[in-house]
């Protein structure tokens, strides 16, 4: 398989802050790449657009509707004999509902100083690095 045959998959993820506090979701057993830690969200269906996609993901997973979504950030990783992953952050700015886990195996509300320290996505990595490195508290740009 050479590249330019592996599948190219478009990804939504959210930055949900509470006051300095960040949510961030375990993966479950049962899932690809199995407890690793990553930023709710998911992949964009064929034709719905960005946001759509993380508001429906974000209703799925953790019960909440996004309100205002601002995009912050896009990265591209190469998952070798898996897929190409184009992904679009967004920074939730406002939501209604009251976050419950719906689909991982734990949600945990962070310090930014703290996500270094969990098992991360390889593709959310840049990400997670962006943050720690930035001393603003819940606003990436």
């Amino acid at each position: 398989m050479t590249t330019a045959d592996v599948k190219v998959v478009e990804v939504v993820a959210a930055l949900i802050f509470d006051q300095d506090r960040l949510l961030v979701c375990q993966r479950g057993l049962q899932s690809s790449f199995p407890l690793k830690w990553e930023f709710p969200g998911g992949k964009v269906e064929k034709g719905e657009a960005h946001e759509v996609a993380l508001r429906r993901e974000l209703k799925e997973e953790l019960g909440i509707q996004a309100r205002c979504l601002k995009e912050v950030f896009q990265n591209a990783h190469f998952y070798p004999g898996i897929a190409r992953v184009h992904l679009t952050f967004f920074q939730v700015m406002d939501y209604s509902g009251d976050v419950s886990n719906r689909v991982f195996h734990k949600i945990r509300w962070i310090s930014i100083r703290q996500l270094e320290q969990l098992d991360f996505l390889e593709a959310d990595l840049p990400l997670v690095q962006k943050l720690s490195s930035t001393p603003a508290k819940g606003i990436i740009l």
